[in-house]
C-alpha cells in the first residue's frame, strides 16, 4: 500500500473513534468513487435533499447524482431573488438531507467551518434531519488551534480566490482579519458534537478533496 493511503487509513481508525465519542457517525473510504457511493446510500427513496457551497461534494460527482436519484432536489443554484432565496432556503431548514464539507476536522474530533453567509454552517447547526459531510483527510489537523488556523489561511484564502472575492488575502496569501465587504470569513463556528447523536454523518476519503 502507498504510505500515504496507509497513513490516511490509520489516521482515520483514530479520527473515527473520537468522532463516535461525539455522537458524530463515521466512515472512512479509499477514494471518490466510493465516497459517492457511500453518500448515496444514505438518501432514502423520496426524501429531500439539499448541499452548501464545497468543492468536495462536486468533485465525487454528488449533485448529478443526486439529480438522477429517486429524490427531491433542492439546488442552491436555482433561486435568483431575495425572495426566492428566503423561501429556498425555508425548504433546506426542513430538508431530510444535507451534504457539504468542512473547512478542518480535528483529530479529537471537532469540525471547524468558516462562512461567508451563514447557510452552510446554519443548516450544520440545525433543521436538516441528516448532515452528511464528506471530507478528504487533507482536511485533518492535529488539534483545534491547526485546524482554525487551516480554515482561515488556506481554506478561505483559496475559497476567496475562486469566489472571485476582492480581499487581502488574495493578495497576500494568508488572512489578513480583514473587514472588507467582500470577506466570507463572517462566521466561525466549532463543532464539538452532533446532538442528537447520529444526526451529523461523516465519509473520511483517503485522498485530497477541496481546499
Amino acid at each position: 500500500m502507498n504510505p500515504k493511503k496507509k497513513f490516511y487509513e490509520t489516521a482515520a481508525e483514530t479520527l473515527i473513534k473520537n468522532l463516535d465519542k461525539r455522537g458524530m457517525e463515521a466512515y472512512y473510504v479509499d477514494n471518490k468513487d466510493d465516497a459517492l457511493k457511500m453518500a448515496l446510500r444514505f438518501v432514502t427513496p423520496g426524501s429531500s435533499v439539499s448541499w452548501g457551497g464545497s468543492m468536495s461534494i462536486n468533485e465525487i460527482g454528488l449533485i448529478p447524482a443526486l439529480k438522477a436519484w429517486d429524490c427531491t432536489v433542492l439546488d442552491r443554484t436555482v433561486p435568483k431573488t431575495e425572495e426566492e432565496k428566503k423561501e429556498f432556503f425555508g425548504k433546506v431548514a426542513v430538508c431530510d438531507y444535507y451534504f457539504m464539507s468542512t473547512n478542518a476536522i480535528t483529530m479529537d474530533g471537532e469540525l471547524v467551518n468558516i462562512d461567508g453567509t451563514g447557510n452552510r454552517v446554519a443548516s450544520l447547526i440545525f433543521g436538516p434531519s441528516n448532515v452528511v459531510i464528506i471530507a478528504g483527510m487533507n482536511k485533518v489537523a492535529d488539534n483545534l488551534e491547526s485546524a482554525v488556523d487551516r480554515a482561515r489561511n488556506t481554506a478561505a484564502p483559496m475559497n476567496t480566490i475562486r469566489l472571485d472575492r476582492k480581499t487581502p488575502c488574495t493578495q497576500v496569501g494568508r488572512c489578513m482579519d480583514c473587514m472588507s465587504p467582500d470577506c466570507i470569513c463572517n462566521q466561525f463556528v466549532v463543532t464539538r458534537r452532533s446532538a442528537p447523536a447520529g444526526r451529523i454523518k461523516i465519509i473520511l476519503v483517503g485522498e485530497e478533496l477541496g481546499y
